[in-house]
């Protein structure tokens, strides 16, 4: 019987993935929220749009410098734990030895099947710390771009998400008219949004595309009946 090769496919762009979400769903309910907010309290798209855009350009900036200062936190978290991991396997020997064994342990192994394995990882000090901070701390090394690749990331994902709710008050001139508009296209973009992400998170897409919905939603209805109170 001819052998059938298994290929097995992850995805592994989990990281750029986080940040398109991040900015795609603020982008998304955040200006949303404020166009149906100002539309129940002004009677000028121009001002929608005005306010729109500032927010826009504002949010954007402010989500993609937290994306940065977050990736960096990483980066230097990373490197203060590796320095630390170097001086302990010279410092305290025994005790990080001793940590290698305490992890084939977990797995089952018995002291006579793991002492090979741990002299032969103990044996190199790279090598030795490449492993603790991998299966004791449970930290991969950081991507040196992925700092200045977040802030893009997540900036570029607010402003292509934020000008889907404000194009309708773009392009029309009567008020009521660009809201209904934009919030069809926007629950729309919601829902898509919503069920591209639950393909790659492991969510049926059909029940993530209505939590994304009904997030952006409620916060569109809530702004707009607020202001309708206060106006």
């Amino acid at each position: 019987m001819p052998s059938v090769e298994h290929v097995e496919k992850h995805f592994t762009a989990t990281a750029a993935v986080r940040d398109i979400v991040i900015g795609m769903s603020d982008g998304l309910t955040v200006p949303f929220a404020l166009a149906a907010g100002l539309t129940g309290a002004v009677a000028s798209t121009a001002i929608v749009v005005t306010a729109g855009l500032a927010e826009i350009a504002a949010g954007s900036i402010a989500m993609g410098l937290g994306g940065y200062l977050a990736a960096k936190t990483d980066s230097e978290h990373y490197a203060s734990e590796l320095d630390r991991e170097y001086r302990e396997t010279v410092e305290l020997p025994d005790v990080e030895i001793e940590e290698v064994a305490k992890v084939f342990r977990e797995y089952g192994l018995s002291q006579e099947q793991m002492a090979p394995v741990v002299t032969a990882i103990t044996s190199d000090q790279k090598r030795w710390v490449d492993f603790m901070m991998r299966f004791e701390l449970g930290l991969e090394a950081p991507d040196p771009a992925r700092a200045g690749r977040s802030a893009g990331t997540i900036a570029g994902s607010y402003i292509v998400g934020g000008l889907v709710p404000l194009a309708p008050y773009i392009f029309m001139k009567h008020i009521l008219s660009a809201l209904w508009v934009s919030v069809g296209v926007t629950l729309l973009a919601l829902f898509v949004f919503g069920s591209i992400k639950g393909h790659f998170t492991g969510v049926k897409p059909v029940r993530g595309g209505m939590q994304t919905v009904l997030v952006g939603g409620l916060a569109a209805a809530a702004a707009f009946f607020i202001a309708r109170l206060i106006s």
